[in-house]
């Protein structure tokens, strides 16, 4: 088994963010998110030791820029039968109908290419101010509805794609929306998404 790598923080939105960036920043795979129950979300890496341990300085790096912290761990050598633990099926979590796991298999046949869509990610704390963004998004700009997850904790995140000009007029315009409804969480956008990383979200 590869070296893995973790990195654990708090929200879908930020952890998309930082697992584009460590996946971009090092030859490592990104081989999932898993949510932990509350808001946080573990990125998992594989690779090798010293690609991770880079990776995982980057993911550190950019945590911090975002204004959260970032718990990061390297295992250079699993112990037989640890695969057990991050090599699992998946399942909808019948308390709040969002997945447990965010895994490669899930959007499958997903290529990088030069002129990659930009991802534009909204998440909030409320599906009422979730879904008024998500109008407002769609209506201000030239983009497309990807998909709606859920972690638990009224916690939602909207993903759209579109050029990167029509993204950024989106998730602004999807900011101001939410008002007094609910809570913005993060707004980000990821102009070039990593191949890793589409195929763990919506199409």
């Amino acid at each position: 088994m590869n070296s893995l790598g973790f990195v654990e923080v708090p929200f879908l939105s930020v952890a998309a963010v930082i697992a584009d960036m460590a996946a971009n920043s090092a030859d490592v795979r990104l081989t999932g998110l898993e949510t932990t129950g509350n808001e946080n979300i573990l990125i998992r890496l594989s690779g090798g030791t010293g690609e991770i341990e880079a990776a995982l300085e980057v993911a550190a790096a950019m945590a911090f820029k975002l204004g959260t912290k970032a718990v990061t761990s390297c295992i250079p050598r699993p112990a037989p039968g640890f695969g057990a633990l991050v090599d699992f099926p998946n399942a909808e979590n019948p308390l709040y109908g969002g997945r447990d796991q965010f895994l490669p298999t899930d959007y499958p046949n997903k290529t990088m290419t030069t002129n990659q869509l930009a991802l534009g990610i909204l998440e909030t704390q409320g599906l009422t101010a979730a879904l008024e963004a998500t109008d407002a998004m769609l209506k201000s700009a030239n983009v497309t509805l990807v998909g709606k997850e859920k972690i638990g904790a009224a916690y939602v995140t909207i993903i759209v794609r579109g050029d990167v000009a029509a993204v950024k007029a989106a998730i602004e315009t999807g900011r101001q929306a939410v008002g007094e409804l609910g809570k913005i969480i993060a707004a980000h956008v990821i102009a070039r998404p990593h191949a890793d990383l589409l195929a763990i979200l919506p199409r």
